[in-house]
């Protein structure tokens, strides 16, 4: 504890020579105000007086019903003083309680938005930012896509309200993004065997399903594919939902550890969720090609797992809508049960609005509906209602034909543009570097991320001496990337893996 020693002669000259076993306002106004300005465990305040000694405990009084014009006598009360002869002196302790909240430590930063924050505390003009998954031009500026504008504009014109949703969201959104995953005239959604509600983007529809599986599923694992988008342990640990890893990425080949995928998978308790990214896998870029698929597909069909998709770069990756969602529409025309969390921050720029959707195909209208009324009432006590302008935008893009062509135009030139980067990448690494090594893992790897082979330190100097930065498992954003910086990007690679370990 401090001590801080104060004389009622520096305060209050006058009064101290008539100073009384109460304490009046004007001092008790400085005890309150001395308690209020501190942050530490205990303040001792001792106040030197020339009145007979006394005692005050005011532990016990000082709480928020006190206040500045409360008489001096009910502020307190004589039987709180305790009266004691010390040589002339008035002694008056203020204990000031410890924070209730003096237990919660400091969380570390986020591994991914950390990375902006460095970022923009950098003053190099060469700096790049290949950190967050965010498309940029070739700029290197954000871009509101054009056929956003004008899904805004048509609900400007309508005078549409801001009224509440209802808890499972706009039913216009829901209808046409289900039918955007599954296809428009796909068997599943003309017998109601599909129960979607609208989340918040990507993260909030995982975590409403990790919710549902803790409840009804309950000691079920679900297994994440190593590695995975950092988000996902954290979505599923808050959840308690128990999981573990499959193995997925070969550092050897910096390509698919196909074999290690299926014994992890067939290894895993029967019952087990599974969890596929449904293209352009984040952060390695990997996928599984059509044949693949079909043998993962095999594995969770004779295991009795359940799988479950994030599906966050429909249309984004391949600039297809339909190809990229074929790996999901292959394990439902299997019959299977499964969830798909999908969101639309990347294909229609909406990252801001949070718009994203669960769905959970099951076996017969009746069960859908029995999940839907649950996934309802998870959601109630999260958020209650979602956001309702992203959710119009989207039912306004996709469920006008002539909006819909637009944004699949604008798709495949934002996809288009991030192939163009990649190969750019791939022939300024293979001219620059004459050790004859194969740059070719990052031709066949697809969507907006590249995950480069760079270990923890070797990308820390990416960032310490080319700033250049990026997440500290090697993975770069090629959204982030322009063709004019293609060549100083591969500077900076090459010197980061031949010359730092």
């Amino acid at each position: 504890s401090i001590v801080v020693i104060v004389t009622i002669d520096q305060f209050f000259p006058l009064w101290s020579l008539s100073c009384k076993p109460k304490v009046p306002k004007p001092l008790y106004a400085l005890f309150f105000f001395c308690a209020l300005k501190s942050q530490m465990a205990s303040t001792m305040f001792s106040l030197a007086s020339v009145t007979p000694s006394a005692s005050i405990s005011l532990q016990d009084n000082l709480k928020p019903k006190l206040k500045l014009g409360t008489s001096s006598q009910r502020a307190f009360p004589r039987k709180d003083f305790m009266k004691a002869k010390s040589n002339g002196r008035t002694t008056m302790a203020v204990a000031v309680n410890v924070s209730r909240f003096e237990g919660i430590t400091m969380a570390p930063p986020d591994p991914i938005l950390g990375v902006s924050e460095a970022f923009k505390a950098d003053t190099n003009e060469l700096k790049l930012n290949l950190g967050v998954g965010a498309y940029r031009t070739e700029d290197l500026q954000p871009y509101v896509l054009n056929v956003v504008k004008k899904a805004e504009n048509l609900i400007l014109e309508r005078g549409e309200n801001k009224e509440y949703l209802p808890i499972e969201g706009l039913a216009a959104f829901n209808k046409v993004t289900a039918e955007l995953l599954f296809g428009k005239d796909n068997p599943v959604l003309q017998q109601q065997r599909v129960a979607t509600i609208q989340g918040l983007s990507g993260t909030g529809s995982l975590r409403i399903a990790a919710a549902l599986i803790e409840r009804y599923f309950p000691g079920s694992k679900i297994l994440i594919s190593s590695p995975t988008w950092g988000n996902h342990k954290n979505i599923f640990n808050d959840a308690r939902v128990p999981w573990s890893e499959y193995r997925y990425y070969d550092p050897k080949t910096v390509g698919l550890d196909f074999s290690g995928m299926i014994e992890d998978i067939k290894a895993a308790p029967e019952g087990s969720f599974i969890l596929l990214h449904g293209c352009a896998h984040n952060p390695t870029g990997i996928d599984p090609t059509p044949e693949q698929w079909e043998k993962i597909a095999d594995v969770i069909q004779e295991k009795n797992h359940i799988p479950f998709f994030d599906v966050a770069y429909q249309g984004f990756a391949s600039g297809s809508l339909d190809e990229d969602a074929s790996s999901v529409r292959m394990f439902a025309a299997r019959g299977m049960e499964l969830l798909v969390a999908q969101s639309y921050s990347k294909n229609l720029g909406l990252y801001g609005e949070r718009i994203g959707a669960i769905n959970v195909l099951c076996s017969s209208a009746s069960a859908a509906a029995r999940v839907k009324s649950q996934l309802k009432r998870l959601a109630r006590p999260m958020y209650s209602n979602p956001p309702i302008h992203g959710a119009k935008i989207v039912a306004n893009v996709v469920g006008t034909p002539e909006l819909f062509s637009e944004w699949k135009e604008e798709m495949e030139m934002m996809a288009g543009r991030i192939k163009s980067v990649r190969q750019k990448l791939y022939d300024s690494l293979s001219a620059k570097d004459k050790s004859g090594k194969d740059w070719s893992f990052i031709l066949k790897q697809i969507g907006m991320f590249s995950f480069t082979g760079l270990n923890k330190s070797q990308s820390e100097n990416m960032a310490d001496k080319w700033h250049v930065y990026m997440t500290k498992d090697g993975r770069i954003s090629l959204a982030g990337l322009s063709a004019a910086k293609c060549e100083y990007l591969a500077d900076a690679i090459i010197d980061s893996y031949y010359n730092v370990s």
